[in-house]
């Protein structure tokens, strides 16, 4: 089992910019793979970014060249770079993590960008 916490969520005004964490425990050695994920009021939750463990990454066209996804193996921490932030990025933020055929998800963290 993994359990993940989110932190590094709040309040910032447009063109801010923001740092999540993402702190991973328990089995982090079968960790592949990992996600930012968010999902806005009334919306479904839907895909930011991923790693690799080998550090490829995927973004949504939404953030690109924004976001940022980078990882930490040794510290078993995930982050997101968040720069240029605008109010439709307001959500709550959501790592995940694949071991295998299993899906791990944190609790979320809310961030909230006001115009």
């Amino acid at each position: 089992q993994v359990q993940l916490v989110e932190s590094g969520g709040g309040l910032v005004q447009a063109g801010g910019s923001l740092r999540l964490s993402c702190a991973a425990s328990g089995s982090r050695s079968s960790i592949n793979a990992m996600g930012w994920f968010r999902q806005a009021p009334g919306k479904q939750r839907e895909l930011v970014a991923t790693i690799t463990s080998g550090g490829s990454t995927n973004y949504a066209t939404s953030v690109k060249g924004r976001f940022t996804i980078s990882r930490d193996n040794a510290k078993g921490t995930l982050y997101l770079q968040m720069n240029s932030l605008t109010p439709e990025d307001t959500a709550v933020y959501y790592c995940n993590s694949y071991s295998g055929p299993y899906v791990y998800w944190g609790q979320g963290t809310q961030v909230t960008v006001s115009s």
